[in-house]
């Protein structure tokens, strides 16, 4: 017996509706924001999340599923959708776009973790990726697309902001962060202990229960933002407040990725046990210039899509099904079976989902059969009505019956 590998889900076809459902809400939503969709590789040269990412990240130090091609090249399955969105937006030459670049992405991606509820080794992320604006107004618009589109799936969350200030304030507080946990460098984790030469910032992001505890009396980024940051984020409050949207700021927040800059947020639910994240994202001015690109801005999010549906069921959300069968059409003899396979052709072709049997099952297990597979109506052709020219429909809801001439069944069924 051959099984899924550990951290992989199959998505079966009593469950697709659920993903459909979900995706359609997002071509919607971003659709009415003016962002078009971009499809990037399932897999990058190596690099690509090593510059984009940043070598102190979690995601390159342990989780990334990387390998030599037979070209002896470094390839990565791709761990997020952001750096692969940098890196076309530099190589197909989009600063030359009109400005804003806005772009959506649903892409499978790839982490070597421990699997638990919502979090898998192959996940797949909806995100959004805007280029080109320094302004606060395009961190607000990212947030309230975002919002707008948990609020359709009928998701209530909590959104929590913060700026990280950009790399010449973080200098500042990178220090003073660095003489408040000095002394209390025992009590940490060995990750963080590692973090505490090379990226201290990213300490704040530990999930660690000791951790955590030591970093509740630390330093706030918020006290040493730049002028330029801290009029960036007073903006983004007005604009979020101009959107009436509610948000509390949270200044530990500083994002798992090195490429954040200034505004970072997150979208956290109750709904997966403990409280997590269900949307996470920020702004990345550095991104583009450090894969090699001109100074452009950066900013958008990204969001996991089986933890969103884990999210919806938790919560009774219900999705409605969109699969169902309209109809299933049977013939009581060869001849009369001949006739329905005819006729499923001509409905299909008009838009009616049409089933017919496959097995060789009796009538009884046939009605059966259409029963299992939710069928709105079934409808019988026997000799009479093969000789009379119609079908007897039978709507499987209230049972009610009657003869329909073939000639007219497309549009009774319709």
């Amino acid at each position: 017996m051959i099984n899924v590998p550990k951290g992989t889900k199959d998505c079966l076809p009593e469950e697709s509706y659920k993903w459909q459902f979900v995706e359609e809400k997002i071509r919607k939503i971003t659709r009415n924001f003016g962002v078009k969709e971009i499809r990037t590789p399932t897999f990058e040269h190596t690099e690509v999340f090593t510059h984009g990412v940043g070598d102190t990240t979690d995601i390159v130090n342990k989780e990334m599923y990387t390998f030599l091609d037979k070209g002896n090249r470094s390839i990565t399955l791709k761990p997020e959708g952001t750096a692969s969105i940098a890196r076309s937006f530099i190589e197909n030459g989009m600063k030359n776009y009109a400005m804003p670049v806005k772009m959506y992405y649903i892409t499978p991606c790839f982490r070597y973790e421990r699997p638990q509820a919502g979090r898998l080794r192959e996940f797949h992320q909806f995100g959004v990726e805007v280029y080109g604006s320094k302004e606060a107004s395009i961190d607000a618009e990212c947030i309230i697309l975002a919002k707008n589109f948990l609020d359709e799936l009928g998701v209530k969350v909590k959104l929590l902001i913060n700026s990280i200030g950009c790399k010449e304030c973080r200098k500042a507080f990178n220090d003073a962060l660095k003489n408040y946990l000095e002394s209390q460098l025992e009590g940490m984790c060995p990750t963080c202990k590692d973090r505490f030469s090379r990226n201290p910032l990213r300490i704040l992001d530990c999930k660690e229960s000791g951790c955590k505890e030591i970093i509740k009396n630390a330093p706030s980024i918020l006290d040493y933002l730049c002028k330029d940051c801290s009029t960036h984020f007073e903006a983004l409050k007005e604009y979020l407040s101009l959107a009436k949207v509610e948000y509390e700021i949270d200044d530990k927040i500083v994002r798992g990725l090195d490429y954040y800059t200034k505004t970072v947020f997150e979208f956290v639910s109750d709904s997966i046990g403990a409280q997590g994240t269900v949307c996470g994202g920020g702004r990345y001015d550095g991104l583009i210039a450090d894969l090699g690109g001109n100074d452009i801005s950066g900013v958008g999010f990204a969001m996991g899509i089986e933890r969103l549906l884990l999210v919806m069921e938790n919560i009774g959300v219900e999705i409605e099904r969109t699969d169902k069968v309209k109809f299933y059409l049977l013939g009581i003899g060869e001849e009369e079976s001949k006739k329905a396979f005819e006729l499923a052709i001509n409905l299909r072709a008009n838009g009616v989902s049409t089933e017919i049997d496959h097995m060789n099952r009796s009538v009884k297990a046939q009605f059966k059969y259409a029963d299992k597979i939710n069928a709105e109506f079934v409808g019988v052709i026997g000799s009479d009505e093969l000789a009379n020219g119609v079908v007897s429909v039978k709507e499987m809801a209230t049972g009610k019956e009657q003869k329909v001439k073939i000639e007219n069944l497309l549009e009774y069924l319709l």
